[in-house]
């Protein structure tokens, strides 16, 4: 996409931020709300329950718009932790630089622990983010808006700490959108021209280096609109979200037999990670190589007991594990 392309991009994006919800032509951009533990809600009423383990943490928000998300996150990181958010748009970045001094004063911070960066999610370098300076890095509906999605995911590897996680929700299509598609001006600015191709999400993350993509949470998106219906044709979207892992390679070691300790703040009995697997405390579960690699290397691995298995690679975890048909099966719906 070229330069005059990207600016009207983001002028209908803006446009659309304006905007009820009621004018919005999908629901793709609209995230429901779950409730979420007590001890989180009363600090972060809008992020997910499953954005655990923050204390101390540094944390990269990509598209942080006015910086809602990074204020509330700033109360979980606590006053030794860092939140950064980056968007594309002078305007939003302005605004929330605006009230940097609100919040601190608020929280009761003696110095500031966000900041808030103009620049594209696709060279994080330009505003001199380093190799291995973030412990998480999060998204929510912008990645589809992003031309080179490949140089997304690179650069969120790259200034991800070993064992630091990206997670994100996003919008992807049930096949390649045509070229007509992709630079339908209306589409773009609903998420949905953009919408990277599902099964591309996992070359992309396992030739960028991270572990295979966990799937939390799917559901289809719904066109309410006669005319967009007929421009996208037998094409279907999903909004899902996925967790990836910057494992390194010292912690790739087989399957394992884990135990989860309890202690996680609204999780204390019962941390459901992603779509496959739910880890009572107390309870030993077999997980494949990768699982056991992602909890061995994660923020989460003081709070399980990790042993050897000999289990095979197929892990015999309880519940059902979602695979890559299953996937495809709701986004053809």
């Amino acid at each position: 996409m070229g330069t005059s392309e990207s600016a009207s991009v983001r002028g209908y994006w803006v446009h659309v931020q304006l905007q009820k919800t009621e004018d919005l032509k999908t629901n793709a951009c609209i995230t429901s709300s779950k409730p979420v533990p007590k001890a989180v809600r009363d600090a972060l009423e809008r992020v997910h329950e499953e954005v655990v383990c923050l204390e101390s943490c540094w944390i990269l928000d990509l598209g942080s718009g006015s910086g809602r998300d990074c204020y509330l996150l700033s109360q979980l990181v606590g006053e030794q932790g860092h939140v950064t958010g980056i968007d594309m748009t002078e305007g939003q970045v302005e605004v929330a630089k605006k009230h940097i001094a609100y919040h601190m004063e608020k929280f009761g911070y003696q110095k500031p622990n966000v900041e808030f960066l103009q620049v594209y999610m696709e060279k994080l370098g330009d505003a001199g983010l380093a190799d291995n300076s973030y412990d998480i890095v999060i998204s929510n509906c912008v990645i589809n808006l992003a031309p080179d999605k490949r140089a997304v995911l690179q650069e969120a590897y790259r200034v991800l700490n070993p064992g630091g996680e990206m997670y994100f929700s996003d919008v992807y299509a049930s096949q390649c959108l045509s070229e007509t598609l992709r630079k339908h001006r209306v589409l773009w600015g609903e998420c949905l021209a953009g919408a990277l191709y599902w099964k591309d999400l996992y070359r992309i993350a396992d030739e960028v280096g991270f572990s295979p993509p966990c799937l939390v949470t799917a559901s289809p998106i719904t066109i309410g609109d006669k005319e967009l219906e007929s421009i996208v044709g037998d094409c279907r979207f999903v909004s899902a979200t996925f967790r990836l892992f910057k494992v390194p390679g010292s912690s790739r070691a087989g399957p394992g037999q884990v135990t989860y300790n309890g202690g996680i703040v609204g999780h204390k009995r019962e941390l459901v990670f992603d779509a496959n697997f739910t880890f009572k405390e107390g309870e030993v579960v077999d997980v494949d190589a990768e699982m056991a690699a992602v909890l061995r290397s994660s923020r989460f691995a003081e709070k399980f007991l990790i042993q050897p298995s000999a289990a095979p690679q197929g892990c015999r975890c309880k519940g059902v594990k979602v695979s890559s048909r299953q996937l495809h099966g709701w986004v053809q719906g």
